[in-house]
């Protein structure tokens, strides 16, 4: 597995719940004090400030950024999917700035590190390597991986958990939920208690190294044989709940293949739209997570290497059907049809305003985009993916009318709408109304 280079620095994990709190803690009563700051600034101006103004500023931001970063676990990766996905929810400032938790790397300084893997792997872990470099090849919200080699041979790429990130969790997603009812950005009407359940779920799945692991293997087993992909190979003898061991495969950014021939981008994406569709229609399992940095490129194979399944969810057939249902009314340009799939799928009520209806149809018209006209799509001059975010934030700001529909089909919308992302990204001209009638 080839990562981006970071510059990184080593920095404790605070494991326990008081660490955990009190670093909390320290955000509130430094937001606090910028808020006071900023107030009598504005009062000074003889302005009357709203309290949701002084907190939403660059430099709260910043303190939320800083102390989400040393966190790492549930608090950073909230404070990222609210960059990715709630993008549309949040002031531009704050947005922005939330997005540099994307790029942070802090890593387990050496000593916790051995820690972690002599609970893990038992006090003489390091006599089954050849080598293991203590610097990580990659660091992310939950976990860091490392590039280490076995003395029988095995080149591996191992991810390996911050400690109590797994026990943090639902404290973790109670705590930033306080500080956005704190903000005033989330609509008061809104019972986020499902959001926060399922924000929970997802994050205990994600923390669950071995169901990743079954994940992997999983998908490894669906795509045996086949020349167009690779999905590393799992080693169990080295894999726990809090580490996960798989072969190192190389490649390079998928987004780098932006300056590749336009034979080569077309293919990629061919490849990965196609199998966008098997994931929801044939595997009903599907790897959620739309982050480019879960695609590599191997330049000498000419196979696409696929990442990190830990954010991995499975599709009742029902549910398959449903959207089934969906595609062929899109297709049709049967607007009546599109309204009763949406009704059944549960994107709106039949209580729901019509204006903020016909939104969500519009918006799923305009995905359709790509589909409806038959032959090769160019999204070189599309600006479909764009356009739909623009809706998005559209339809967010209804507040009095906002419908969170099934968690399922909110993954489901992050992974299409990544992928048009990417396809965008790339300059790439797909098929894609082939790549989905095979499945229809």
């Amino acid at each position: 597995m080839t990562h981006r280079k970071f510059e990184a620095r080593g920095l404790a994990v605070p494991s326990g719940r008081i660490s955990r709190l009190a670093r909390f803690g320290t955000m509130a009563t430094g937001i606090a004090g910028g808020m006071l700051v900023d107030g009598a600034r504005h009062l000074a101006r003889g302005e009357k400030p709203r309290a949701s103004d002084l907190l939403l500023t660059p430099a709260n931001a910043m303190r939320v950024t800083r102390q989400l970063a040393h966190l790492r676990g549930a608090a950073m990766k909230i404070g990222q999917l609210m960059s990715m996905d709630a993008g549309e929810m949040l002031p531009p400032e704050l947005s922005e700035i939330l997005g540099h938790l994307r790029a942070e790397a802090h890593y387990m300084p050496e000593k916790q590190l051995r820690a972690v893997l002599t609970l893990q792997w038992g006090k003489n872990w390091m006599e089954r390597f050849e080598s293991f470099p203590f610097t990580p090849i990659a660091a992310a919200s939950i976990g860091q991986v490392h590039r280490a080699r076995t003395r029988d041979g095995r080149d591996l790429a191992i991810k390996i958990q911050y400690p109590g990130v797994r026990h943090s969790i639902d404290s973790d997603v109670n705590n930033v939920a306080s500080l956005l009812k704190m903000s005033g950005i989330m609509p008061k009407d809104i019972d986020v208690v499902p959001m926060l359940a399922e924000a929970k779920r997802q994050l205990h799945e994600e923390a669950d190294y071995t169901r990743e692991g079954q994940c992997l293997a999983r998908f490894g087993a669906l795509l045996e044989g086949e020349t167009a992909f690779v999905v590393p190979r799992l080693h169990e003898d080295l894999s726990t709940a809090s580490v996960l061991a798989m072969d190192h495969v190389s490649g390079v950014p998928i987004e780098s293949l932006v300056s590749a021939d336009q034979e080569v981008r077309d293919r990629v994406m061919r490849l990965l739209i196609e199998l966008l569709f098997r994931e929801l229609f044939e595997f009903r399992m599907m790897q959620t997570d739309p982050n480019f940095a879960n695609y590599l490129y191997d330049t000498t194979s000419q196979r696409v290497v696929l990442l990190d399944f830990g954010a991995t969810r499975e599709f009742p057939e029902e549910m398959t059907e449903q959207f089934r249902r969906l595609m062929r009314a899109g297709l049709d340009g049967d607007r009546a049809a599109v309204r009763a799939a949406c009704l059944d799928i549960g994107f709106f009520t039949e209580t729901t305003p019509e204006r903020y209806q016909n939104g969500v149809l519009d918006m799923f018209a305009l995905s359709m985009e790509p589909i409806r006209n038959g032959g090769v799509y160019d999204f070189s001059n599309s600006d479909v993916a764009m356009e739909m975010r623009d809706m998005g934030m559209a339809l967010g700001a209804e507040r009095e009318f906002f419908h969170i529909p099934p968690m399922d089909t909110l993954f489901l919308q992050r992974k299409f709408g990544g992928v048009y992302m990417l396809a965008s990204r790339l300059k790439a001209r797909v098929d894609v109304r082939a790549a989905m009638e095979a499945h229809l």
